[in-house]
């Protein structure tokens, strides 16, 4: 019986709750470096979050029994930290985390000698809490317009582009481009809208323009991590995908440039809109055609 409580609590990932959403995270001894199989199943529960519209997060780090407190004090605070800088390089906003804390030991319960060493690999462990908001009201005809996509004052569209009714300092941000949650490349969903902005820049070819990178969920100074790849350029990786897809369709790379702005400018509202890509005009010229 016991043998199989471990093994349950050992690889149950994600514990649902009217309230709360739990995951523990299990450290080696003395350790705050998060193990890679740890680190693996991390991933699969922040990922599984991009649905839940979160009101905050709590992470509580522990050690066992060994060491003195004021070891297992630092160790556990350690832990905390470690969990808190994953959840924010993987698109989790800090300021939702509202809670860091290093809770020192766990005192060891056990029946038996021979369960010493499985319990204190279970309590070398950080606790995460993730709590969502509570389910809004259905919205009435006159909030309808609650979740429309911020607009810029120079925002234009694809349709604008075609018509040639653009001028420098025009911005088109691309609607139903929409990238997967920390990658950066786009849904398949996302291919016709891209396929159609492709064809009306090879059409106006005199339209110069810089492909903007954005992401949502970091601080300002920073940005998210590509999983694919594992650096912190995911604002740049994304513009940089859309710069490779025009120029594979024919667009002159000559006037074309492609920049990551982090999460410099959110557009405030849902997260969603703030995984984008936007095209600034820098220059229109003549047209060859």
């Amino acid at each position: 019986m016991n043998k199989v409580l471990f093994i349950l609590l050992l690889l149950s990932n994600i514990v649902y709750s009217q309230k709360e959403i739990t995951h523990d995270v299990y450290f080696d001894t003395d350790k705050y470096n998060v193990p890679l199989t740890e680190e693996n199943r991390l991933l699969l529960f922040i990922s599984e979050l991009d649905t839940i519209d979160i009101a905050k997060v709590s992470i509580y780090g522990f050690t066992d029994d060994r060491g003195t407190s004021a070891y297992n004090l630092e160790l556990s605070q350690n832990r905390a930290d470690a969990i808190k800088d994953m959840f924010s390089g993987y698109g989790i906003d800090p300021d939702l985390i509202t809670n860091v804390d290093g809770k020192g030991i766990i005192l060891l319960k056990v029946l038996n000698e021979k369960e010493i060493s499985k319990i204190r690999g279970l309590n070398r462990k950080v606790e995460i809490i993730v709590t969502p908001k509570q389910p809004q009201k259905t919205p009435t005809k006159s909030d309808s317009k609650a979740d429309d996509k911020p607009k810029d004052k120079l925002e234009k569209s694809i349709d604008d582009l075609s018509k040639g009714e653009l001028k420098k300092g025009d911005k088109i941000r691309l609607d139903n481009i929409y990238f997967k949650t920390n990658y950066s490349y786009i849904t398949a969903e996302s291919r016709k809208t891209l396929e159609h902005l492709a064809k009306v820049l090879v059409q106006h070819d005199n339209i110069y323009f810089t492909i903007q990178g954005h992401v949502c969920c970091t601080q300002m100074s920073r940005d998210a991590i590509d999983k694919r790849t594992k650096k912190r350029n995911l604002s740049v990786a994304r513009a940089q995908y859309i710069y490779d897809y025009l120029a594979r369709k024919g667009v002159d790379k000559r006037r074309m440039k492609y920049v990551g702005l982090r999460r410099k400018f959110p557009l405030g509202g849902d997260p969603k809109f703030d995984r984008r890509v936007e095209i600034l005009v820098t220059y229109i010229g003549k047209s060859t055609k």
